[in-house]
């Protein structure tokens, strides 16, 4: 369920600080701003990611968002992995995902998560990355719905690790849907009601 700890604690603090920042980089804002698309903040849902950043209606900007958001998860696990061990991988994804849901350049006020824990993913795992991420496909593709998509998405990867040998990170898999499922409780509430906006609608 976790990998074996074979990185100091201090080591692992100084990594998860590092990639915590890393993940605080919120490049929907940066993106928004470098386009002249406004203050993301302030458009559609008030979300930074890649989603709203759609909804401006500039296809770019939201796909360089979404790769960005995915590197920056992907990139803290591949540098830790190589430099340290699993154990420090694993606290790197861990720490970027949390910066970009929390980040302490925008007060704490961050996305959802989504991309930057399917780049984490890919990172960890190719096979339970690309499971995922056709899970979202899949969805996405037969309800229109992101949020539905990204929540079905990251229930799915701790059972996709368990299949295609990835067993160490189950638990943490399982944490990160788990904010993931906190971070979208309001999507959730509307998905109930049958009143959650579609791909592709500006609000």
């Amino acid at each position: 369920m976790i990998p074996a700890l074979e990185t100091g604690p201090a080591l692992l603090g100084v990594v998860g600080l590092l990639a915590y920042l890393l993940g605080s980089v919120s490049f929907g804002v940066v993106m928004a701003r470098l386009f002249g698309l406004g203050d993301l903040r302030q458009i559609g849902s008030g979300n930074i990611g890649a989603t709203n950043v759609l909804r401006t209606g500039n296809k770019t900007a939201a796909f360089l968002t979404l790769v960005l958001d995915a590197a920056k998860g992907g990139i803290a696990v591949l540098i830790a992995g190589a430099l340290l061990g699993a154990d420090a991988a694993q606290a790197a994804g861990l720490a970027a995902f949390l910066g970009h849901c929390y980040p302490v350049f925008l007060g704490f006020r961050g996305g959802k998560g989504v991309a930057t824990f399917l780049g984490t993913l890919l990172a960890l795992s190719l096979p339970v990355g690309l499971a995922a991420c056709a899970t979202w496909a899949v969805v996405a593709a037969l309800s229109r719905i992101s949020s539905l998509s990204a929540l079905m998405a990251a229930a799915s990867a701790p059972i996709w690790a368990l299949v295609l040998g990835l067993p160490d990170a189950v638990a943490l898999l399982i944490a990160l849907a788990v904010v993931i499922g906190l971070r979208h409780e309001g999507n959730i509430r509307r998905l109930i009601a049958g009143t959650e906006p579609r791909i592709g609608r500006k609000s």
